[in-house]
């Protein structure tokens, strides 16, 4: 029988404040990961990165809107197991220890969302983790009708909001991160529509859009958005210069190379940090982060390794990727939503925002997954894309009074800015952005 040697030490850098739980305390959420019972964890309300030590078993649990790393160091009294946000945290700390010899980024692993991670007997030789699902929402549980799915589908997200606007003090400001599409839209009205239901004063509201040199097509639809509905006196633009945008510093900040987070992340830091040089003691960022992956609304063609039918047969397949005990998952990084998210939650926490993704959470997720996708599109590819503008369009009038525009999709980065320029800022390609995430560790073993 082999010896296992359990954890001597445990260093926990995650910072409890930066949870968003609604309906439980941080120590009452992490005693629920500590029982490793799925049902008391997906109890949890909120947004979230938790770990409870209990003799020598570790238990671990996030929800996709902050991630959440592990690493596991040996020391000549025995192995350390470092849990944080970041890369870059965990090898200062190692570094601070005079470990750093011992770290490489491929060695750190991300805790995958949804799941209860549990390690026992760490140390040599290093065992495999478990992994205990605890938000498997029912599939297609809901009716074949668009006004039935927007209503539940955009009330929850509304509760969410509800719930978060609870913890903010009633004259704090909030920016919406804002282009004018659809999901940023529906952000934007619900929390608007939230605070006149509590007798809240809906000036603290900001609908920040970004525009790059001066151009890019977000402006004039924000502008247009908001027109529609005569609430034009919230747009902010934010006008930044190319300069601002860089590719390098998002590789940096999100610690990944995947071509279109790293571009959504790039200028996601130029916003973020416009506005926090406009507004020094500004806090509070919304965004619509999410209802892409929940609405199933990516272009699957130009994606060679998804047909509309992996799409819409898969659970969650935007959310997680191929899953945990798959081939492709990958450890470093997990997969889905629940490795892209990083792009809007490390650029807002960089320059000191807390930030909410309403869509991203399991209550809302949970609504989306009930929709019976396939029975509404019949397989057909354009029926699914249009699927969501219905959806939302429906559910926001029903919810809130307010008829909203519905625009063609664009990605977030391509609207910031002019083609020319987005062109000058991006290569094309993956290999640019790995090389920029190799030089971050240049060195390590």
């Amino acid at each position: 029988m082999k010896n296992y040697v359990p954890v001597e030490r445990f260093v926990n850098l995650l910072r409890p404040d930066a949870n968003s739980l609604f309906n439980v305390t941080v120590e009452d959420a992490i005693e629920r990961v500590g029982s490793g019972d799925p049902q008391k964890v997906r109890e949890i309300d909120g947004q979230f990165a938790l770990v409870h030590r209990s003799g020598h078993i570790i238990r671990m649990a996030r929800s996709i809107g902050r991630p959440m790393r592990y690493f596991l160091a040996k020391q000549v009294d025995g192995p350390c197991l470092i849990v944080a946000e970041r890369m870059d945290e965990i090898a200062a700390w190692l570094k601070a220890e005079g470990l750093d010899g011992q770290f490489h980024p491929s060695y750190s692993r991300m805790v995958p969302a949804h799941h209860i991670i549990e390690i026992a007997l760490v140390g040599c030789p290093d065992p495999n983790p478990t992994y205990t699902r605890f938000f498997n929402p029912q599939r297609n549980r809901l009716p074949a009708n668009i006004e039935t799915i927007g209503r539940e589908y955009i009330s929850t997200m509304q509760q969410e909001i509800f719930h978060w606007l609870d913890q903010i003090p009633r004259m704090d400001p909030i920016g919406v991160l804002f282009s004018g599409g659809i999901d940023s839209g529906a952000v934007f009205l619900a929390t608007y529509d939230a605070l006149l239901r509590r007798g809240e004063s809906p000036g603290r509201l900001k609908a920040f859009t970004l525009c790059v040199d001066g151009q890019g097509e977000d402006a004039a639809q924000a502008a247009g958005f908001l027109n529609h509905l005569d609430l034009g006196l919230f747009l902010e633009v934010i006008d930044v210069p190319s300069s601002a945008v860089s590719y390098e510093e998002a590789v940096r900040v999100i610690e990944d190379y995947k071509p279109l987070d790293v571009q959504s992340a790039a200028m996601t830091l130029a916003l973020c940090r416009e506005i926090r040089n406009r507004y020094p003691d500004w806090k509070w960022l919304i965004d619509g982060d999410g209802g892409d992956e929940n609405l199933k609304d990516y272009p699957i063609e130009e994606n060679s390794e998804l047909t509309i039918r992996s799409v819409l047969n898969n659970l969650m397949l935007y959310h997680e990727g191929w899953g945990v005990h798959a081939v492709k998952h990958s450890l470093t990084y997990t997969g889905g939503q629940s490795r892209g998210h990083v792009r809007s939650w490390a650029p807002a926490a960089a320059f000191g925002f807390r930030g909410l993704s309403p869509f991203a959470l399991p209550n809302v997720i949970e609504v989306s997954e009930g929709i019976p996708f396939i029975e509404l599109t019949d397989w057909d590819h354009k029926k699914l894309y249009d699927l969501k503008g219905q959806v939302v369009r429906s559910g926001i009038e029903q919810v809130t009074g307010l008829t909203m525009p519905v625009y063609e999709k664009r990605r977030f980065q391509r609207g910031a800015a002019a083609n020319s320029t987005f062109d000058n800022l991006f290569p094309v390609g993956e290999q640019p952005y790995r090389q920029a995430f190799a030089q971050l560790f240049a060195g390590r073993q």
